[in-house]
């Protein structure tokens, strides 16, 4: 009985050892740390500096005042100076073609010739019978002098020589429909007609265009009507060509289109060289006006809020909201009227993580 007395004891002795050295030893508190730092432990891997509760890196950008240069990007299309589309008031058949398709043409050059060899006939034998019909006068007034013919019959030989002169007139405009000449100087276009070939009135020959110089209409909203006015400059580029052309306005619409709430503007520019062609589509920078002192600040910084748009700005080491007033937005930046003052550190960098009284670590300042 004595030994499986002693025996029990020893047991509990070694069980006694075994639960103390995994309960309160040094090593099972390590190991307890270690499982807590784990589970989430706020001492553990995710403490001040590198987790959620940690700052955020931001950069900032000290506020101060800019002069802007208000423009706007506008769209519009190249017109010609003037344009017509050459027709015939007259049938018959065709003659001669004068001109080279794409070449250049004078104001008042032949193009197109119709056959008009009865109106030439018909035009000769008129003069022939306004000469005979002089004479007939002439001798009716000598004799009307003599009083030897009646008042009548003189007007009668001069109604006759003047109605012959007339139908001359006539004539000589039936002559004239059957050239067609160049209203302007300009580049003639393709054309849509033979030698040969019978013409029909209001049948279209070709296109006379002058581009030089070239009109660019546009239109702005009305907010802006009263910054522009005849004479004001525009600069537009071409899809064609990487030049940056110049414009001045010479031509503003009287009235504001209802639907659109714009009005329509035309400038011309030079065209020496010919590399505006009509219908092209330009991309025109207007200058409005110039704003002496302004705040300009990234797009980016400016968060979208219900009721307008918010900044953040470090105060005390934290971020804090401030509602602003925006206008003018550029490619890069946007214009703040109200807000911000000078010297503000706005915060200019990692907005995602942006939200009221978070912690912030300033890595740059921009001034």
């Amino acid at each position: 009985m004595k030994t499986r007395y002693y025996i029990f004891i020893l047991l509990a002795l070694v069980v006694g050892v075994l639960l103390y050295n995994k309960l309160f030893s040094d090593n099972a508190k390590k190991r307890d740390a270690i499982t807590k730092g784990k589970d989430g432990d706020p001492k553990g891997s995710k403490g001040k500096g590198g987790g959620r509760n940690g700052p955020v890196s931001v950069k900032l950008m000290i506020v101060k005042d800019t002069t802007l240069d208000n423009n706007i990007d506008i769209t519009g299309t190249i017109d010609a100076n003037e344009k017509v589309n050459l027709i015939s008031e007259t049938a018959g058949n065709i003659t001669g073609i004068y001109f080279t398709e794409g070449s250049h043409v004078s104001k008042g050059q032949l193009l197109v010739k119709v056959y008009a060899l009865d109106q030439v006939a018909a035009l000769k034998q008129n003069e022939y019978q306004i000469a005979l019909a002089k004479q007939n006068e002439y001798r009716n007034k000598i004799l009307l002098q003599k009083e030897a013919i009646s008042q009548q019959e003189y007007d009668t030989s001069l109604t006759g020589l003047n109605t012959l002169k007339a139908q001359s007139d006539v004539i000589k405009a039936q002559i004239a429909k059957t050239e067609i000449r160049a209203p302007f100087s300009g580049t003639i276009g393709l054309r849509s007609v033979s030698p040969g070939g019978y013409l029909s009135a209001n049948t279209s020959i070709a296109s006379l265009v002058n581009i030089d110089p070239a009109k660019i209409t546009f239109s702005i909203p009305e907010k802006y009507l009263s910054l522009i006015n005849k004479g004001s400059k525009v600069s537009f580029t071409v899809p064609s060509s990487q030049q940056k052309f110049k414009a001045v306005v010479y031509a503003i619409e009287p009235s504001i289109d209802v639907n659109s709430r714009t009005i329509t503007i035309r400038a011309k520019a030079d065209n020496p060289q010919g590399l505006l062609k009509a219908g092209a589509f330009a991309k025109i920078n207007l200058a409005l006006d110039q704003v002496p002192k302004t705040i300009m600040l990234p797009t980016e910084c400016v968060v979208p809020d219900l009721k307008g748009s918010v900044v953040y700005v470090y105060h005390k080491g934290m971020a804090v909201a401030k509602p602003v007033k925006t206008d003018v937005r550029t490619d890069t930046k946007i214009q703040v009227i109200s807000g911000l003052k000078p010297g503000d550190s706005v915060v200019i960098s990692g907005i995602i993580q942006m939200r009221p009284k978070v912690p912030l670590k300033i890595i740059k300042v921009i001034k």
